[in-house]
C-alpha cells in the first residue's frame, strides 16, 4: 500500500498479524520489541489522525512480556503476542469504554467484553481503545465527541464509520489488527474508505455480550484486519458459542484459517452473483470501474458470473432507519443519571433526566432517539416498525432467493471513495447512503466482507463479497483468492 503514513519496511509494525507470529515464532522478533514498535508509531502518527481514543502503554508492555514468557514456555498460538486495538465500544475491565460519547466519558466497566476475553486467552495484546461514532451511530466517525478519526490516505477525509478509528488504524500500521462492530456496514464501509479488510460475520457467529448495545437485532463484531488471512485468524479467535449471550449461535465453528490457507488462485467454476441494483445511479463511475475489474479478475480466476437481482434492497436505507432507531431508543434508555455513566445533579427527577441526556448526548444520538421512539409509539408502531419488520423479511428472502442461484454475491462496498470531513454532516440523508450497499446484509444478519479493489483518485475502493449464513470461509477463501489474482495482475502492470 502506498499513501499516508504507512510503516516502512523493515518496521516490524509492518508486518501482518500472521507475519508477526511468525517471526516471534521463528525467534527473530518479541512481543515486546513489536509492541514497542507500535506503540512508537502511535505517539508519533495518532495525534494527526486521532485514532485512538486511549493508549495503554503500560497495560501493554506487560500483556506483551507475559506473551514472551509463554512462547518461551513452549506454547504457541497463531495471535500469541500480535498487539492490536479495539473500538470502544467493547468493555475493558479497568479501562474506560465511552462508546465515543460524553455519557460514558468516565465510565470503566467491571469486567471484559466476550470476543476481548478470547483475544486476550489467545494472547493477544492490547494497545488501546479506539474512536468511534457515538454509540456506532454514524457513517464518518464525525459524531464521535472527541473529535472524528482520520483518514491515513488523505486525513482532510473520513475514515468512515462508525469504525472510523479502527480502520484508520489498521491502515496507518497503528496495530496489527483491529476489532470492530458493523449495525449496517460499520466495519466494510471503513474497511473499504481506509483500503483494508473489514469482516462482518453472521449474526450470532460472534457473542455480543460486553458490546455498548445500539441496535440488538443488527450489531456484530469483526475483524479489520491487513489481508484476509488476519481476519480468519481473528475471526477463528473470537467466534463460538457463549452460553450467557442470548444472541449466540450454538453451532460448530469452521476452521477459517484453513479455509483461506487452502485457497490458491483458482475459483473453479464458483458461481459470483452481480445484483443489478448495486451498480444503479448513485455508484461513482471510478468506483464501478475499479470493482468491475475486480469481478473480471475473478472471472479470470475461474468463476462464473450470474445476473441477479435484490430487488427489495432499494428500501433497505428506509427500513434500517425505522428498525435500528426503534432498537437504539430502547437501549438508550438506561442512560438515565441514576445507574452508570453521566449523571447532571437537578432537585426535580424529570429535570435530571433531561440535563443528563441532554449534556451526555451528541445531535445524531438525539435524532435517532427520536426518530426511534416516535415509529414505536401508539398509533405509528404498525405504520412505521411494524411495516419496516415486514418489509426486512423479503429483503432476506430475496438474498436467500439470489445465493440459491450463486455461491457468493459481489459489488461496491461503498458508492464513493472518502469523502472530505464536513462535506455530509449537514444532510443527514446524504450520510445515511454512505451505507447503502452494506445495509441489507445486516438487515439479513449474513456474512459479508470488504476487501481493498484498487485505487480511485488515489483513493481505496472495496470491493465486498457477501455470502450465506454461516458460509464465512466461503467468503473468506474468495476474497483470498482475489488478493493473490490482483497481486498477479498488479505485478503484470508494473
Amino acid at each position: 500500500m502506498t499513501g499516508g503514513p504507512h510503516a516502512p519496511p523493515g518496521d516490524p509494525a509492518a508486518l501482518t498479524a500472521a507475519g508477526a507470529a511468525r517471526a516471534m515464532r521463528d525467534g527473530t522478533l518479541t512481543s515486546a520489541a513489536l509492541t514497542d514498535a507500535y506503540l512508537a508509531r502511535i505517539a508519533a502518527h495518532d495525534p494527526h489522525l486521532n485514532a485512538y481514543l486511549t493508549v495503554t502503554a503500560d497495560d501493554a508492555r506487560a500483556q506483551a512480556a507475559e506473551a514472551d514468557r509463554r512462547r518461551a514456555a513452549g506454547e504457541d498460538g497463531p495471535l500469541l503476542g500480535v498487539p492490536f486495538a479495539l473500538k470502544d465500544l467493547f468493555t475493558t475491565a479497568g479501562i474506560r469504554t465511552t462508546a465515543g460519547s460524553r455519557m460514558l466519558e468516565g465510565y470503566v466497566p467491571p469486567d471484559d467484553a466476550e470476543p476481548y476475553r478470547r483475544l486476550r486467552a489467545a494472547g493477544a495484546v492490547l494497545l488501546g481503545k479506539l474512536n468511534m461514532d457515538e454509540f456506532a451511530m454514524g457513517s464518518s466517525n464525525e459524531s464521535s465527541a472527541f473529535g472524528p478519526a482520520r483518514n491515513p490516505w488523505d486525513p482532510g477525509r473520513s475514515p468512515g464509520g462508525s469504525s472510523g478509528g479502527a480502520a484508520a488504524a489498521v491502515a496507518a500500521d497503528l496495530c496489527a489488527f483491529a476489532l470492530g462492530t458493523d449495525t449496517g456496514g460499520s466495519i466494510r464501509q471503513p474497511a473499504a474508505l481506509c483500503g483494508v479488510v473489514g469482516l462482518k460475520p453472521t449474526y450470532g457467529r460472534v457473542s455480543r455480550r460486553g458490546m455498548v448495545a445500539f441496535a440488538s437485532s443488527l450489531d456484530q463484531a469483526g475483524p479489520l484486519a491487513k489481508d484476509v488471512r488476519d481476519a480468519a485468524l481473528v475471526l477463528d479467535a473470537i467466534a463460538g458459542h457463549d452460553p450467557a449471550d442470548a444472541t449466540s449461535a450454538d453451532r460448530p465453528v469452521p476452521d477459517h484459517a484453513a479455509a483461506v490457507a487452502a485457497a490458491g488462485a483458482d475459483l473453479g467454476g464458483l458461481r459470483i452473483g452481480v445484483p443489478a441494483e448495486y451498480f444503479a445511479d448513485g455508484l461513482d463511475p471510478a468506483v464501478r470501474a475499479a470493482v468491475e475489474a475486480a469481478v473480471m479478475d475473478l472471472e479470470a480466476a475461474g468463476a462464473r458470473r450470474v445476473a441477479i437481482s435484490l430487488p427489495h434492497s432499494v428500501y433497505a436505507v428506509a427500513v434500517y432507519y425505522l428498525v435500528a432507531t426503534a432498537e437504539a431508543s430502547a437501549n438508550l434508555a438506561r442512560y438515565d443519571g441514576l445507574r452508570y455513566g453521566r449523571a447532571v445533579p437537578d432537585d426535580d427527577l424529570w429535570a435530571r433526566y433531561a440535563r443528563t441526556r441532554g449534556e451526555g448526548f451528541g445531535l445524531e444520538v438525539k435524532r435517532r432517539i427520536v426518530l426511534g421512539t416516535f415509529a414505536l409509539s401508539a398509533g405509528y408502531h404498525d405504520a412505521y416498525y411494524g411495516r419496516a419488520t415486514r418489509v426486512r423479511r423479503r429483503i432476506r428472502a430475496d438474498f436467500d432467493a439470489a445465493l440459491a442461484r450463486c455461491d457468493v454475491i459481489v459489488g461496491p462496498t461503498s458508492p464513493t471513495t472518502a469523502f472530505r470531513l464536513g462535506e455530509r454532516t449537514g444532510d443527514p440523508l446524504a450520510m445515511y447512503l454512505s451505507d447503502i450497499y452494506t445495509i441489507a446484509l445486516n438487515l439479513a444478519g449474513y456474512p459479508g466482507l470488504s476487501v481493498p479493489c484498487g485505487l480511485a483518485g488515489g483513493l481505496p475502493v472495496g470491493l465486498q463479497i457477501m455470502g450465506r449464513p454461516w458460509g464465512e470461509p466461503t467468503v473468506l477463501r474468495v476474497a483470498r483468492v482475489y488478493e493473490r489474482v490482483a497481486g498477479l495482475r498488479a505485478a503484470e502492470r508494473a
